[in-house]
């Protein structure tokens, strides 16, 4: 997220949750919406492994 845009974003971030919400809901969403952009950039950058190399990794059957 450019830091421009921050505000803005919290801003609508904020204006999205019911009127009934607490810091625990909002700090909830923040933290889902980093984990998100984290992800999507670790994409871009190719930063990825497969699903293969994960069952591997772990044992997993296929």
């Amino acid at each position: 997220m450019e830091t421009k845009n921050f505000k803005e974003e919290a801003r609508r971030l904020i204006d999205k949750l019911p009127e009934n919400s607490t810091w625990d809901d909002l700090m909830y969403e923040i933290y889902v919406r980093q984990a998100v952009e984290s992800g999507l950039s670790d994409s871009q950058a190719g930063r990825v492994i497969s699903v293969e190399e994960v069952r591997a990794k772990f044992g997993l059957q296929k």
